[in-house]
């Protein structure tokens, strides 16, 4: 993937500490939009996750927190049950440079579509 591409990913974390839990919260709020209160949707180039990462890197404990990023396909399928953050089709978009980066990622997949 070039690295000027946006690509989806999901972040989901378990962090120990409520401390460090309200900072890495914080931290995910300007890059990526919340599925669950610690399941997050994060649409970056790969310098911005790289970036992203070493934040993460600075506000957690390796031996106690666990964060993990999973690459996501291009369209990928969503299937929800029971009670959604978000009603389905409800998108969410504003002037913030998460809402910009996911409203670019989205028209770019509508494109390629």
């Amino acid at each position: 993937m070039p690295t000027a591409e946006r690509q989806l990913y999901l972040l989901a974390y378990d962090i120990a500490d409520p401390r460090r839990l309200g900072r890495v919260h914080r931290c995910l709020k300007r890059w990526g939009l919340p599925l669950q209160y610690s399941v997050w949707l994060v649409p970056v180039r790969r310098a911005q996750l790289d970036e992203l990462q070493s934040e993460l890197q600075a506000l957690i404990r390796t031996d106690q927190d666990d964060v993990r990023i999973y690459a996501l396909p291009a369209g990928p399928e969503v299937i929800c049950r029971g009670c959604p953050r978000y009603d389905p089709g409800v998108l969410l978009l504003g002037q913030t440079p998460v809402d910009l980066a996911m409203a670019a990622f989205l028209s770019e997949s509508s494109a390629a579509a």
